[in-house]
């Protein structure tokens, strides 16, 4: 960010101000070549116009989708704290690639703190009369971040189906193999007390005895044991009670792990642009049996399930809650869960998660018909949503017009032929290798280490090409311009025309639904149920409160 050479700015030396950079993880460590790539750029952009750089924020590693970032953070601390008025980045996407969190600084807060901001590549100048691009290349920038979170997606389910582990920490019981983090070796002294868990409940002991009995022993519960032997994690963040409960017993007598089977994939990310994972149904977890040593033999494991009675939800033929991870208690913030209902005609009521789980001393309930629920939320995102056709074609026109340059890209074009060349003479070299190791001019070790080697520079280039050609198959929609334009139309009434609510539709619009204690009156009439419920939009500071009586 940079202060401009302007006499009406009131904070500062008026030639002073400062930089934004960011980049993607893939180095490592150390600062990225790239930055180097955005500060030349943009130290030459603030030398040609008057500007003096006094001050750099750096996100090296982090997410355009990810507006958490420590660096991007002290910048926006930094503006409420009126300390910058204008923002200079190499381009739009550095700023972001969630276009409606993007556009919301650049076309809401950045306007509203008196801030001007250039994106210097994109030619976007917010005090320039011809800016009105800019929401249109953040939607572009948003598509090629989901192309990129697609193809990683792909890497890590490749991974999964080939047995290798692939979570951050190892299972309770479990530790990585120091050789490869991708296997699981037994944690002696966690394995021995899984084992005695599972003899426990074969015994006949509920998991509510369990739970006392490990307590009364001091041993440490899987969170804190983690935070243990990892002592840079701070037990706060994972572990509110800090103690075995019923749930967390339950939990490691159903999982598969102790028999030396993966189960992965349980989980899915609801949009690559929101960190809230939803439950996968049972048949679509991955699954690779005895990939490492079992803990339990499967003659234990059955006992224990025989002995154990689920307390699950009627699901009602397949009944999925949409709202999970956005409905939250207004008063604890715990997550809203499906709970059962006597209710005619409605799946489930939510109730507030601490309540489900540890009863009135941890929260009230925060019951909420589901259906009544699903119609509040539906009604607002069509009273927020709204889109004219001349807007719609608006939109068409220039979109279609960015992704075109976009795939004409003579950069893109010139590093995507220079990797296919240097694809190409690696497997020429890789073919002499074979030649020279049957001739006997290369010995088996030699041979070894090299075609390593060159394999893994091939992986590499063919993995940048991956990307660099993300957008291939936009050659084929711009060939056939009507399909395109259906395609296009039917995103913007995705958005604009909503019918009925999913779960991808909820993550794009909503941060968040907060739902408040309800209360009962008496009338004339009988009983009427008083409740608020406030929902959090993406794309606008502003909060929908919508108050009802049943």
């Amino acid at each position: 960010m940079l202060q401009p050479n302007r006499t009406n700015r009131q904070c500062g030396d008026k030639n002073e101000g400062t930089a934004y950079l960011r980049l993607s993880k893939d180095d490592g460590v150390g600062e990225s070549a790239s930055i180097s790539t955005q500060r030349k750029i943009i130290h030459n952009y603030a030398k040609e116009h008057g500007f003096k750089i006094v001050k750099e924020y750096v996100d090296d590693g982090w997410s355009g989708t990810n507006f958490d970032r420590p660096g991007f953070q002290q910048m926006i601390k930094d503006i409420e704290d009126k300390k910058i008025y204008l923002i200079i980045t190499k381009d739009l996407s550095r700023l972001g690639r969630d276009y409606i969190q993007t556009g919301q600084y650049t076309e809401i807060f950045f306007p509203t703190k008196g801030v001007r901001y250039i994106a210097i590549n994109d030619g976007y100048d917010s005090d320039s009369p011809y800016s009105d691009i800019a929401p249109f290349k953040n939607v572009v920038n948003e598509m090629y971040a989901r192309d990129i979170s697609r193809k990683i997606r792909s890497s890590f389910i490749a991974n999964m189906e080939d047995g290798n582990y692939i979570g951050n920490f190892a299972p309770y019981g479990y530790q990585k193999d120091p050789a490869d983090k991708h296997r699981l070796i037994p944690d002696e002294a966690a394995a021995a007390i899984v084992k005695m868990i599972f003899e426990m409940a074969a015994g006949g002991t509920a998991p509510t005895g369990i739970a006392d009995f490990l307590n009364a022993n001091n041993i440490p519960p899987p969170a804190i044991y983690r935070c243990i032997v990892h002592p840079h994690l701070n037990p706060d963040n994972y572990s509110r009670r800090k103690e075995w409960t019923a749930s967390n017993v339950v939990k490691l007598l159903r999982n598969t792990v102790y028999l030396g089977h993966l189960s992965q994939g349980k989980t899915s990310k609801v949009s690559f642009k929101s960190a809230v994972t939803v439950q996968k149904p049972r048949q679509d977890w991955i699954v690779v049996e005895n990939t490492h040593e079992p803990l339990v033999s499967q003659e234990l494991y059955d006992e224990v399930r025989r002995r154990s009675q689920s307390r699950t939800c009627n699901k009602n033929g397949g009944f999925q809650n949409i709202f999970s991870g956005i409905a939250k208690c207004a008063d604890c913030g715990r997550n809203m869960s499906a709970v059962g209902t006597r209710k005619k005609g409605s799946p489930a009521n939510l109730a507030c998660g601490g309540y489900k789980l540890y009863g009135s001393e941890e929260c009230s309930n925060h019951f909420i018909d589901y259906n009544t629920l699903y119609d509040i939320v539906l009604d607002s995102i069509r009273e927020r949503v709204r889109l004219s056709k001349k807007e719609q074609d608006e939109i068409l026109k220039c979109l279609q017009e960015e992704l075109s340059a976009k795939i004409n890209d003579p950069d893109r074009k010139r590093k995507l032929a220079n990797l296919k060349a240097k694809g190409q003479e690696l497997d020429k070299t890789i073919e002499r290798l074979y030649e020279d190791h049957v001739q006997g001019v290369l010995s088996g070790d030699r041979f070894t280490k090299l075609l390593d080697k060159y394999e893994n520079e091939s992986k590499d280039i063919a993995a940048k090409i991956q990307i660099l050609d993300v957008d291939a198959d936009l050659k084929q929609q711009s060939a056939k311009l009507q399909e395109s334009h259906k395609k296009l139309i039917a995103l913007l009434k995705s958005f604009t025309n909503v019918k009925e609510l999913s779960i991808d539709t909820l993550f794009q619009l909503i941060d968040r639904i907060e739902i408040e204690q309800g209360y009962f009156e008496k009338t004339e009439h009988g009983r009427v149920k008083h409740q608020t419920v406030k929902i959090y939009f993406r794309f606008t500071a502003e909060t929908t409160t919508k108050r009802y009586c049943i």
